[in-house]
């Protein structure tokens, strides 16, 4: 049988010319004002190879921290160590206001792209994303402004999070340069991507999955007490995790990145010795069987 085998080298970044790890590092948790702290994190994660760092404006209030509150702490990280940002492709959402919930209107795309800016102390975004879909904001002029930014530089490429495939397609039809990205929830517990066509288009139109949540919300990494999916999937994992001497974690990242789309997995742990074991993915091969055991654990029935 032919083995899926998993490689550490960068790869293209969708259609946008960046080269980016196999592995993202993801910023919902980065909170704090220990700004050495913060740093070692981010260390950590060029540590374990990963060059693909993602953020969002949002990310803050979940932490009892201000809007913006992680971009504000990685551009005090650039300030303390500014070679750091070069090393990095860097991703930021926007999109979500508070209490509204979502504006995809012109200008406050362009608003939050410029005090995302500010905030992260950078001169550029790499990616940026719609972080959720506006149901009021039409394509074209989400489109036309998002032109507008790349033209001025202040951001590189564009994707979507959270879009249905019709969502990301609609989008795409308007715009007049690549979309680059699509950031579904993807796990061994959140398998829909798999059924709803967003890793089809990906790989129809060469679309980048950056798979958020790769550890189910948190759920496939402990031991607590479970519902019997969850602990039929642990299981399974850690089957796995035995016959490589890798942890669970990463067998969950594994998983995921053997799909032919080749997904991102997002680590979100700050945890630098945790960050650090995310690398142990690349030592995990499956055969189909052994992948397609652990989705049949998730779904809870065999495939027909």
């Amino acid at each position: 049988m032919t083995e899926i085998i998993l490689s550490p080298e960068p790869r293209l970044l969708g259609k946008s010319g960046m080269l980016v790890s196999p592995l993202a590092w993801g910023m919902w948790r980065f909170a704090g004002d220990d700004v050495a702290a913060a740093r070692a994190r981010v260390e950590a994660a060029f540590d374990a190879g990963i060059t693909l760092f993602d953020t969002a404006d949002i990310y803050g209030p979940d932490n009892d921290e201000p809007f913006g509150a992680a971009e504000v702490l990685l551009g005090r990280v650039f300030a303390d160590a500014p070679e750091l940002r070069d090393r990095m492709v860097l991703a930021s959402k926007g999109g979500i206001r508070m209490g509204v919930p979502y504006d995809s209107s012109p200008g406050y795309i362009a608003a939050a792209v410029e005090a995302s800016l500010k905030r992260l102390k950078t001169e550029r975004i790499d990616l940026w994303q719609i972080h959720r879909p506006d149901l009021l904001a039409h394509p074209a002029e989400t489109a036309a402004v998002l032109e507008e930014l790349v033209l001025q530089g202040k951001i590189v490429s564009v994707g979507v999070s959270n879009h249905t495939p019709a969502q990301t397609g609609v989008l795409a039809s308007y715009l007049n340069i690549p979309l680059v990205s699509t950031q579904p929830e993807f796990s061994a517990l959140a398998t829909a991507p798999l059924f709803d066509g967003t890793m089809d288009r990906a790989m129809k139109y060469g679309l980048a999955v950056l798979a958020w949540s790769p550890l189910g919300q948190g759920r496939l990494g402990g031991n607590d007490a479970a519902d019997d999916r969850t602990t039929a999937v642990r299981a399974a994992l850690d089957v796995h995790a035995e016959k490589y001497g890798v942890g669970r974690a990463a067998v969950a990242y594994a998983w995921i990145m053997a799909h032919p789309a080749k997904p991102i997995p997002i680590v979100g742990s700050q945890n630098p010795a945790r960050i650090a074991e995310s690398a142990d993915a690349f030592k995990v091969r499956f055969e189909r069987v052994e992948w397609y055991a652990i989705l049949e654990a998730s779904l809870g029935e065999k495939l027909p």
